[in-house]
Order: C-alpha cells, then structure tokens, then sequence
C-alpha cells in the first residue's frame, strides 16, 4: 500500500473531534455486493466522495481519491485493499451518479422515509452531539439492527454518526471492475468495514459523522 495508513490528516492532533458533512449511501445488489458510498460536502479533507465496496465473498474495497483521504479512512475502517483514484459525484435526473476507473454507479432516490420524518424533527444541534448519539446509541441497534450512532474506530478513535434525514433508494445500478452487479437488492447481510453497518433498507442520509482522536 503506497501510504501510511495510521497517518492522521493534516492539522489533525490527539483529541480533536474531525467533522464530516454530507450524505451516505447504502444499498446491496443480487450478486452479493454491496456498497457504501460517502458523499461529503465539508471536511478536513475538503469536498471528495468515496466508496466503500464488499463482494459476496467478504472482500473489502476502499475507494478513495487521494492518498490522505485513502490513508484516513484506511486507518479508521477495515479494508482487504485500498485503491487512489478519481472519484467523481453528479447529480442526475431523479438521483445521484458516482463514478471512477472501474465503478459506475446511479441512484434513484425517492421520498423521505417515516424514519426520516421522524429524525428531522430532532434539533440539528442535538441530533449530531456526540454525547445525544452515545445516548442513543441502544435505541438505534434495536431500530435498525447492524447499525450503530456511536462506537470505536480504528487507531483509537470514537466515532459518532448525526443522522438527520433519510430518503429511500428505490432504484440502483453499479458495474465494478467491468461486472455488471445485478439487481439492486437490500444490504444483506451487514457490511463489515466499522463497528457498524448501514442500514438494511437502501437509504440515502443526511449525516454529520463525528471521528474523536486519540488523546
């Protein structure tokens, strides 16, 4: 791997809490892969997308497009190989594309769920506090089994995940690496990259992700 991935992002230093603004995609599809895609609009890292890819025999991929990004993540979350690349995301009719070398993906996106409704009513202020997400951290497993608002990441960090709106993915396509990837289908089983997964019912969501150095 062309990189350190226990390197910390630039500026970063133990304790600091580093925050990530955008949205987070999860779907699976009928051939057993299924992927995690970052959308993010603010971070320490700037503007970037990435995606995050587990075939059906548990193999692992990260997506990234820069060395920094790919060795943050790396050192954050688990993965069997990490390729830097561009990754682009769009808008398009309806939905979202992201594309990079070897990846095409397109998503319909259709109306805030009930769950949705009920997250947007939560202050945004409360509702990405680490200390509201660590709360709810049991409410949320029992909810949505696999997925977690709080728990540990990889080099000793504390992560924490704000949901505050969810809209469902109600059509998908992806090729990878020139395979078609079949039918878009419900993430299952669970992704293995953290402590949690998203959810099973394909979902794009709004969301503040909250990563807690070492101190």
């Amino acid at each position: 791997m062309p990189f350190d991935s226990s390197a910390p992002p630039s500026g970063s230093r133990p304790g600091r809490d580093l925050r990530f603004e955008g949205r987070i995609a999860g779907f699976g599809t009928t051939s057993g892969t299924r992927m995690v895609l970052g959308l993010w609009d603010s971070s320490p890292f700037g503007r970037f997308a990435d995606a995050m890819i587990e075939d059906a025999r548990g193999h692992r991929i990260l997506l990234a497009p820069s060395d920094e990004v790919a060795a943050f993540i790396a050192a954050t979350y688990a993965f069997d190989e990490v390729r830097v690349l561009p990754v682009e995301r769009r808008r398009i009719a309806g939905g979202l594309a992201l594309d990079a070398p070897g990846l095409a993906v397109r998503l319909r996106i259709g109306p805030i769920s009930p769950l949705g409704r009920v997250l947007r009513s939560v202050p945004p202020r409360l509702a990405t506090h680490p200390g509201w997400l660590r709360a709810i951290d049991p409410v949320a497993r029992r909810l949505q089994p696999g997925v977690r608002t709080a728990g540990s990441a990889g080099g000793g960090r504390r992560e924490f995940y704000g949901v505050t709106v969810v809209r469902r993915i109600v059509w998908a396509e992806a090729r990878f690496d020139g395979t078609d990837l079949g039918g878009f289908a419900q993430l299952d089983p669970p992704v293995r990259f953290g402590f949690g997964s998203a959810p099973r019912e394909p979902s794009l969501v709004d969301v503040v992700t909250t990563i807690r150095e070492r101190a």
